[in-house]
């Protein structure tokens, strides 16, 4: 049992410290964080432009790469304006109810990017190993569902933590949060009661999202690499191939980060503090500085598209 006077009832205001440890050097820390969030929506916002403006780039590929690209800009802008306030104008507050809100956001759009990368596995696999159907198959009412799908599969999962939260939990040892942005455990360890459904249910939605998309993510490209290394021509092995890289490396590059962050923060016991606040900062801030970069480098018609703006503004 806790002691009552130790505690506080339901607070109403949280304060974030932003990096522990390091708050005396977070002003410079502040700057590359800021560039990685300018460029990251500059890149973004340029490939939803240009395959909106394009119309041979209305095809699904593009279109779950404009998904991803969106939802990139509203993950980043949930972290970054706040913790830039945090880091360059003191300002640490935050009402219980909008770090909830940021929470649910946070999480919600992390699905949601591990819910595209999914279905954009998906499309390549059809594309590849049975081609034939796959006009009929990714129709506009197709890919509407899916949209619809991914994003409610994401909001409805993370929802529950908001409502654990505001229903179990009434008495908080501290509302200092030591963290740069509110999520989920950092929040949830605040409280002086018995946090363990918290923590299950918390478990239960990273393992039933990113465990289950990785799965069939990975069952996906080893049926596409068998597809692709029995083809007879060397030529048409490597432009399958070529289809796939940029959306593999945006793969590798979201789950291992992914797993890597969720398995320090919760197993890295010995690990300073401010090594799991890092990591889950560049675990949300580097995937959508990426991916436009990616996608722009390795996709050839973005590419060509891309050049012809230059030369437009030259």
């Amino acid at each position: 049992m806790f002691n009552l006077n130790d505690t506080v009832f339901m607070p109403s205001v949280l304060t974030l410290i932003g990096i522990p440890g390091l708050e005396s050097v977070q002003v410079w820390i502040g700057i590359p964080f800021c560039a990685v969030y300018i460029i990251a929506l500059s890149g973004n916002s340029l490939l939803l432009v240009i395959i909106k403006s394009e119309s041979s780039l209305h095809e699904p590929m593009y279109l779950f790469l404009g998904m991803l690209g969106a939802t990139d800009i509203v993950l980043s802008t949930c972290i970054l304006p706040k913790m830039l306030g945090i880091f360059w104008f003191h300002l640490p507050k935050i009402s219980f109810d909008a770090c909830l809100l940021q929470m649910w956001f946070i999480h919600t759009f992390q699905c949601i990017e591990s819910g595209v990368l999914l279905v954009m596995a998906l499309d390549r696999y059809v594309a590849i190993c049975d081609p034939l159907r796959h006009a009929t198959i990714f129709t506009d009412q197709f890919l509407i569902q899916i949209g619809v799908g991914v994003t409610l599969r994401a909001a409805l999962l993370v929802a529950p933590c908001l409502i654990l939260i505001k229903c179990r939990l009434k008495y908080y040892w501290t509302t200092v949060v030591t963290h740069s942005y509110c999520e989920h455990m950092a929040i949830v360890k605040l409280a002086a009661e018995d946090i363990q459904i918290n923590k299950i249910y918390g478990l239960f939605v990273a393992f039933s999202v990113l465990g289950f998309d990785i799965i069939f993510i990975t069952l996906s490209y080893i049926r596409i690499f068998t597809t692709v290394f029995s083809l007879p021509q060397k030529e048409a092995r490597l432009k399958a191939f070529n289809t796939c890289v940029a959306h593999i490396c945006v793969f590798l590059e979201f789950y291992l980060l992914a797993f890597f962050s969720f398995f320090t923060h919760r197993f890295g016991f010995h690990i300073p503090p401010y090594i799991h606040i890092l990591l889950s900062n560049i675990y949300l801030l580097v995937p959508p500085l990426l991916n436009p970069i990616v996608y722009g480098v390795k996709t050839k018609q973005i590419r060509n598209q891309l050049n012809e703006i230059c030369l437009l503004k030259t």
